[in-house]
């Protein structure tokens, strides 16, 4: 069924309506739907222009009355503007796509710098019509059709599109084309039935129409007389004797005397008046022949530098564990699947458990293939969820230092297997039954399988064989471990909900204990359930409560809720619906009482607006800020001998505990080995160092392993392909193996010409065009 038309009045009880507000009028009546509009304009300028919407819907612009100056002003694709009457001047001003037909005469400046689009003139147009067009090769060339004559000045400075000029009913018979036309011509071409008095002969000039070009003229001719109802006219205009073409002339047909060459001007004007045998030719033996255009060596503007491994990518700049993904595709590419899964072990001891299913996976977030290009990621899954079958690694001698860390979750795991892995010994004390903390207790089996988690506690287990469980640590505990042990590591996570203080929070479920009570098949719920925090862990209670018993489920939050990813798509699917912004006044037996006096009846309320730390037990000397540990960039507290990491110091994902417990090993390994703590402090790798033109943007979802490693650009990292030999025209770069292994590229400055080749062609990014050394 066709749209109902639209209208919008240019005037109000007989006063003219500006031209601001008619814009603002039409373009809320496109973002509320309308695609047909019909404008009784009054003078208004610029109508029809950007409705960017018309790319995706297509919408028709009709004006009656008397339209103002620029009509269809940066109009786009999908545009098409019909101007019932003769137009101002600028019709098309700018045109980036729009179609417009105006049923009468044009005044000036039509199509004046139209980049793409056509427009259709049913009678004459004014001055300096399609001047300054431009041609973009990527897209169909500007056209301007004209029923009559144009005036004066056309095509001035024209570079691009395509004008045809019928001279039907023209103003001046005697010349279609006007004074002067064509002045400064640099591209495009015009199409001219009727006589003309000479146009700029050094910037165009005429040539019999071919084949092709006629074909194309009789084809089109055809359509702009359908657009201006002038159908009769086709049998009139379509005999090929009475057309003529002028083109814009190519800059070596425009080319004029020539040049003097710069070897003749050195020696018959420089050397003869000023240099060896002028002037100053006593005072200097300096060599001033001409420089040769393609230089080398030392005379290079640019030199291409290998700078591999010098940046970090920014898969591994995104990833809070620091993991060198790259390098693990690196390896698959090589063939060394297993090797590539194992890496892994040696940032993190849940490679299959946090990077193949619970995180949300922040170094593909990082990929340039989707932050440049918009291409589908390098998927990491594939290759962490095969990590639960690598094995422990082996262990180093222990070195006699001794480590407490209080905390079996992730955080705790990580700095304890980190430590064992550089050779000292890690004890690790918790509250808990079992190793893994949150993982193993609360995340729900729907969101990471069983034996995966188990396999990969296991295999923990046995790298950090010494594990104290249900160990309650109060003050005195605590001093005596710091005593006992070099260093302690506070890794207890944030165990205690927060709870609302409002009327009836005693009745409040809190989210966590929910969580691990639903795991250990103990929950208890009602039919109806009001979910307080509608963040990633609200959503998972709501799908985990969904699965015991829950029918009626809302989550509310006081704002936009932060929730994103699989958790909310979980969530939405069990149906579970999101409310806000909401605030809560009292907990009834009925239900959530919000102050704006709405009650959410609901059989159980479950809060998650986030849990913190149970640290009571710390002394004063150990700062806190509003309940968390403070602590340096080396995770270090206000107690040189104690360390605090993860949701201890801060909220965060698990990956960024992980990534607390590699680093905080690092410093205490490096102290006990008497260095200085040094972290990484590569830049990531700007994006636009690398190519990606060689991957496929077609594909949005990778099948395997193998596939992934094939699409991955390296970034920052020698992929080895042998793009930058190939490419080097003066076979400059030469590839050299070390004598410990690896390779590397070196150029030489006697072949390479800077062209820059390397650069621009390398998909991983490592060559970088860099200023030489200054000649002495």
């Amino acid at each position: 069924m066709a749209k109902k038309i639209q209208r919008i009045d240019g005037h109000e009880n007989g006063v003219r309506v500006e031209s601001r507000i008619l814009e603002e009028r039409i373009q809320s009546a496109v973002r509320q739907g309308g695609r047909r509009l019909e404008i009784d304009a009054m003078g208004q300028h610029g109508i029809g222009g950007r409705l960017w919407i018309s790319k995706e819907e297509p919408i028709s612009v009709t004006i009656t009355g008397s339209p103002g100056q620029r009509i269809g002003s940066k109009g786009f694709p999908g545009t098409t503007i019909e101007v019932l009457g003769p137009a101002s001047d600028d019709v098309g001003w700018l045109n980036a796509g729009a179609e417009i037909i105006v049923q009468g005469n044009a005044a000036n400046g039509a199509c004046n710098a139209m980049a793409q689009g056509k427009v259709f003139i049913a009678g004459n147009i004014g001055s300096r019509g399609m001047t300054m067009t431009k041609t973009n090769p990527r897209f169909d060339p500007p056209q301007l059709w004209v029923l009559g004559s144009v005036g004066d000045y056309f095509a001035e400075f024209m570079a691009g599109g395509t004008a045809v000029v019928c001279g039907v009913e023209a103003q001046n018979p005697k010349n279609v084309l006007g004074y002067r036309p064509c002045v400064g011509m640099v591209g495009g071409r015009i199409f001219v039935r009727g006589p003309i008095d000479g146009f700029s002969q050094a910037d165009a000039m005429m040539e019999p129409i071919d084949d092709e070009s006629w074909g194309w003229l009789t084809e089109n001719v055809e359509q702009f007389l359908k657009k201006i109802k002038r159908s009769r006219l086709l049998k009139r205009l379509t005999r090929r004797e009475e057309w003529q073409l002028i083109r814009a002339k190519t800059p070596f047909e425009k080319k004029g005397k020539v040049r003097r060459a710069m070897h003749d001007f050195r020696v018959n004007v420089w050397d003869a008046e000023l240099g060896r045998g002028g002037i100053i030719g006593d005072l200097t033996d300096l060599d001033r022949s001409p420089i040769p255009l393609i230089v080398h060596g030392d005379l290079r503007r640019k030199v291409p530098v290998w700078e591999n491994r010098k940046y970090m990518a920014p898969c591994q700049s995104s990833c809070p564990t620091g993991m060198p993904v790259q390098k693990r595709w690196q390896l698959v590419r090589d063939g060394l699947v297993d090797e590539a899964v194992d890496l892994a072990l040696a940032y993190t001891p849940f490679p299959a458990t946090v990077c193949g299913y619970l995180c949300p996976n922040l170094c593909m977030e990082g990929c340039t293939r989707s932050t440049q290009q918009g291409m589908a990621a390098v998927d990491i899954t594939k290759l962490g969820r095969e990590g639960h079958k690598s094995k422990a690694p082996a262990l180093p001698p222990l070195s006699g230092k001794r480590v407490a860390v209080i905390g079996g979750g992730p955080a705790g795991i990580s700095v304890a297997w980190q430590i064992r892995m550089k050779g000292h010994e890690a004890v690790v004390y918790d509250m808990a039954k079992t190793l893994g903390g949150k993982i193993t207790s609360a995340i729900p089996y729907s969101r990471v399988p069983k034996e995966v988690v188990e396999k990969e506690v296991e295999r923990a287990a046995k790298v950090i064989p010494h594990v104290h469980l249900q160990q309650q640590l109060k003050a005195k505990e605590f001093e005596a471990l710091r005593d006992e042990y070099d260093f302690v590591i506070l890794a207890v996570g944030a165990q205690k909900p927060r709870v609302i203080p409002v009327p009836g929070h005693e009745r409040i479920y809190p989210a966590l204990t929910f969580l691990k009570d639903a795991k250990a098949g103990t929950a208890k719920i009602g039919k109806k359930l009001v979910i307080i925090g509608a963040g990633n862990v609200g959503c998972d209670v709501a799908t985990v409560a969904a699965g015991v018993g829950a029918e009626d489920i809302t989550l509310i939050d006081i704002q936009e809720p932060a929730s994103f990813g699989k958790e909310r798509k979980e969530a939405e699917a069990v149906g579970a619906r999101f409310k806000w912004p909401c605030f809560t006044k009292e907990i009834t037996d009925e239900g959530v009482l919000l102050q704006s006096g709405e009650l959410l009846e609901a059989d159980t309320v479950i809060m998650s607006i986030g849990d913190q730390p149970d640290v009571d037990f710390l002394p004063d000397n150990i700062a806190l800020d509003r309940g968390h540990v403070v602590v340096n960039d080396d995770y270090q507290t206000t107690d040189s001998r104690v360390f605090a990491i993860g949701d201890t110091v801060r909220p965060g994902l698990l990956t960024h505990a992980i990534g607390h417990g590699r680093r905080a090993a690092e410093v205490i390994d490096d102290i006990f080995n008497n260095r200085r703590p040094q972290s990484d402090t590569r830049e990531m790798i700007d994006y636009t160092r690398m190519t990606l033109e060689y991957f496929d943007p077609r594909v949005i979802e990778f099948s395997d392993m193998n596939q992934c490693g094939a699409e991955c650009s390296s970034c920052g990292s020698c992929r080895d392909c042998y793009i930058c030999d190939t490419l080097c025209p003066q076979n400059a770069i030469k590839r050299n193996e070390l004598p410990g292994g690896g390779f590397e590229r070196v150029v030489d400055p006697d072949k390479c010409i800077a062209c820059g080749f390397c650069a621009d062609s390398c998909p991983c990014g490592i060559w970088d065009m860099k200023n030489p050394a200054p000649m002495e």
